[in-house]
C-alpha cells in the first residue's frame, strides 16, 4: 500500500490475571479468538488477532498473564510474555475499575516501563462501577507511572472501544499492511480447536483442577459438511479424572457439548467431536511432558 498515512504493528494487553486481556481482544477484533474464564491464568499460547481499518492494521497479541510461576509451566508462559512485550509497539495496561489498584499492578507497572513501546493504561469494567468511583480509580491509575493516555472502557457493554483503538492505532509506526485482507488470526485450526475445548473443559470445575488441564488435538479430519474432532484432555492426577469425566460421564458430555458448538462455529461445518480424558502425572513440571503438549 503506497499511502504514506497509513499504520500498522503490533500491541498487547497486559495486566494482571483476570483484568480482561482476553474479553477486550475479543470485543476489538468483533469475534472470538481468545478463550476467556474466570480463573487466572486462562490463557496459555500467544494468539495474534487482526483488525483490519481503511487506513490501519492492529494486530493485537493475547498474552498469558504475569504471575508468580509455581511450575516450569509457569516459568515458561512468563518467559513467553516478557518476549513478546519486548516486541510490541504499543503496550496496554489493562487495570479493573472494580477492584484497587493492587501490588500486582505496580509491579507491572515497573516491568513495562523500561521497554520501548507506547504504554496506554486501560482501566477495564467500567460497566461494574458507578461514575464517582471510576473517577477514583482513574486518579489512581494516573498516579500509576507515566502513561501515553488512559482510556476508560467496558468489552461487555461495548463501551469506549472504538475510541481506545483510535488511541492505540495513532501510536502505531507508519508501515505498509502486515497480513492479508482476509485474515483474523495466524493461529493454527488445531490450537484454536484445543483451546475451544480447554475453555469448557475449565468451566464449573473445582478450584484444584484449572491448571492441571490440558488439551492435545490428534486428528481433525475434514469430510463433506462434517469435520472429525479427536482430542485428548490431560488432567495431573488419576482422582482428578474422576472429576472430569462426572458420574456416569455427565460432566465429560457437557464439555463434548459445549465445545462442539464453538468449534462448529469456528470452521463453519457440523463438527463430530471425540474426546478422552487421560492422566500425565506432573505435567506442569515436567519438560518432556511439556514439549509433548506444546509448551
Amino acid at each position: 500500500m503506497a499511502d504514506n498515512s497509513y499504520r500498522a504493528g503490533f500491541a498487547c494487553f497486559v495486566g494482571r490475571p483476570n483484568a480482561g486481556k482476553s474479553t477486550l481482544t475479543n470485543a476489538i477484533i468483533g469475534q472470538k479468538i481468545a478463550i476467556t474464564s474466570n480463573k487466572p491464568q486462562t490463557t496459555r499460547h500467544i494468539i495474534r488477532a487482526v483488525l483490519h481499518r481503511p487506513e490501519s492494521q492492529l494486530v493485537l497479541v493475547d498474552t498469558p498473564g504475569l504471575h508468580r510461576p509455581r511450575t516450569l509451566l509457569g516459568e515458561r508462559l512468563n518467559d513467553l510474555v516478557r518476549a513478546t512485550w519486548s516486541e510490541v509497539d504499543v503496550i496496554g495496561l489493562c487495570i479493573p475499575a472494580n477492584e484497587p489498584v493492587g501490588k500486582g499492578d505496580t509491579f507491572i507497572a515497573g516491568e513495562i516501563a523500561a521497554l520501548k513501546a507506547t504504554v496506554v493504561a486501560v482501566v477495564t469494567k467500567t460497566d461494574l462501577v458507578d461514575k464517582e468511583t471510576l473517577a477514583k480509580q482513574l486518579l489512581a491509575v494516573t498516579a500509576l507511572g507515566e502513561f501515553a493516555d488512559v482510556v476508560p472502557v467496558s468489552a461487555v457493554a461495548n463501551s469506549q472501544l472504538d475510541t481506545l483503538v483510535d488511541v492505540m492505532v495513532g501510536h502505531l509506526p507508519k508501515s505498509p499492511q502486515l497480513y492479508p485482507d482476509d485474515m483474523l488470526t495466524d493461529e493454527p485450526e488445531h490450537v484454536l480447536v484445543g483451546e475451544m475445548i480447554r475453555e469448557a473443559a475449565l468451566e464449573g470445575v473445582r478450584d484444584e483442577l484449572p491448571h492441571s488441564i490440558a488439551v492435545l488435538i490428534q486428528e481433525i479430519i475434514p469430510e463433506d459438511g462434517l469435520t472429525k474432532v479427536y482430542a485428548d484432555i490431560y488432567i495431573e492426577r488419576q482422582s482428578q479424572k474422576a472429576i472430569m469425566i462426572g458420574a456416569r460421564g455427565a460432566r465429560l458430555k457437557e464439555v463434548g457439548t459445549k465445545a462442539r458448538l464453538q468449534i462448529q462455529e469456528l470452521l463453519g461445518t457440523k463438527v463430530y467431536l471425540d474426546l478422552h480424558v487421560r492422566v500425565a502425572k506432573d505435567w506442569q513440571r515436567d519438560p518432556r511432558q511439556l514439549r509433548r503438549l506444546g509448551f
